[in-house]
């Protein structure tokens, strides 16, 4: 038999799994008698859980939704869900704070092997996202990180397929986010050349493939080279200067201001920023905005960029007049 504290969060799992419990069916799951259940759920109530009573043949027990909120528990598929949907609307102006601000809330309290998992997927939510499913992500993300071939079908983007074509076969190299939306980038294994898919087309298929070597994405760049495939499509990416740096800053926190930068997550306060504007100090000045430690990547016109106007900054600092 489980120890008391385990049983009462095997119980608390299995009533926010569903509506109604019988009490002989949560004894059966918890393999107790069904004074102990009634015992723990008096505990439960205790610790400030609305634990009601059902009436009929069995009887049973509901969690209500109460006046305060207690603590939660999360089992591995929803806590990941969580962090998830918090990332997808960490952008948003309304309410992308406090997202962040929960998503670290959350993060701290997750065991070591959900904090993993969710530190791999480096990719940040821009402004207001298509709708695609926290699933596909996590596929996609858990495909790239394991070096795994991917099979999937590709929605055309007049959503007529036709007959039923055959699955893409890619290696998946990065997930990315760009003006609002994800987008994989892989080396289509059918046509021997790098494709960029917009994600919430992709529907993944089961099991991945074998395991292969990282290939460079032309120019050495996955910002550039995301960059470089919209340029002239949409208008953005036309910028005469456009440079890269590392910012001591969430990525979630990044994108809220990068307008049509590309953000990247490298861990939990840690990003890349791939941003273009009319000058070098004007992109320097720019980046200067965010309030963190900036590591420039290149190019070398952008850090001279930011020397002068540190000289520049630092005369004005001083000026007597």
């Amino acid at each position: 038999m489980q120890k008391t504290s385990a049983r009462l969060l095997s119980l608390l799992s299995l009533l926010q799994a569903r509506r109604d419990w019988p009490g002989t069916v949560l004894a059966e799951r918890l393999e107790v008698s069904q004074r102990t259940v009634r015992r723990d759920v008096d505990r439960l109530r205790e610790l400030g859980y609305p634990i009601v009573a059902v009436k009929g043949p069995d009887g049973g027990y509901r969690l209500e939704a109460g006046a305060e909120l207690p603590p939660l528990l999360f089992d591995d598929e929803q806590a990941t869900a969580l962090a998830v949907a918090l990332q997808a609307v960490a952008g948003d102006t309304g309410i992308g704070e406090a997202a962040v601000r929960a998503l670290h809330t959350v993060r701290q309290v997750m065991p070591s092997r959900l904090r993993r998992r969710i530190d791999t997927f480096d990719v940040t939510a821009v402004g207001r996202q298509p709708s695609i499913g926290a699933g596909v992500l996590m596929a996609l993300s858990a495909a790239v990180h394991a070096r795994e071939v991917l099979r999937f079908d590709h929605d055309p983007v007049d959503g007529d397929r036709g007959a039923d074509p055959p699955p893409r076969r890619v290696e998946p190299h990065h997930l990315v986010v760009r003006g609002g939306r994800w987008y994989l980038v892989a080396w289509d294994l059918d046509r021997a050349d790098w494709r960029t898919f917009r994600a919430d087309r992709i529907t993944p298929r089961t099991p991945t493939g074998p395991r292969f070597t990282p290939r460079e994405v032309p120019g050495g760049e996955v910002a550039a080279f995301v960059t470089s495939r919209f340029r002239g499509a949409d208008g953005i990416g036309d910028w005469p200067c456009r440079g890269e740096v590392i910012l001591d800053l969430p990525a979630a926190e990044v994108s809220r201001y990068a307008g049509d930068g590309l953000v990247e997550e490298l861990g939990p306060a840690r990003c890349r920023l791939s941003l273009g504007s009319w000058s070098w100090p004007g992109l320097a000045a720019a980046i200067g905005r965010f309030d963190a430690d900036v590591e420039v990547v290149g190019p070398a016109e952008l850090r001279e960029a930011f020397a002068r106007l540190a000289q520049r900054f630092a005369d004005a600092a001083y000026s007597r007049h």
